[in-house]
């Protein structure tokens, strides 16, 4: 499991108007254990565009990033972790 030690949070700007709803872009920092596959000595970093509108809100995309390199990694969430993650976001928009 995952546990998510430091976040920023901001409303994506839209001046055009094409998206339906707002978008936020979070960037949360997250503490593994050793043994889990995510583990990197760098640090791991999720970066989450969550969309909010009338009928539906949740996580729209996610990307895993190394904290100090800003790699891109290419893991997937398990699905409880990826729940615990769009129930923060949820909890914690700007």
């Amino acid at each position: 499991m995952v546990e998510i030690s430091a976040f920023s949070a901001e409303q994506i700007k839209d001046p055009f108007g094409i998206l339906p709803g707002a978008r936020y872009e979070f960037y949360l920092d997250l503490e593994v254990e050793e043994d889990d596959e995510l583990y990197s000595e760098q640090g791991l970093s999720v970066r989450v565009v969550y969309g909010v509108e009338e009928a539906r809100s949740g996580i729209v995309k996610y990307e895993l990033l190394e904290r100090s390199t800003e790699k891109y990694l290419e893991f997937e969430l398990e699905a409880e972790e990826l729940e615990a993650i769009e129930a923060f976001c949820r909890e914690h928009l700007p």
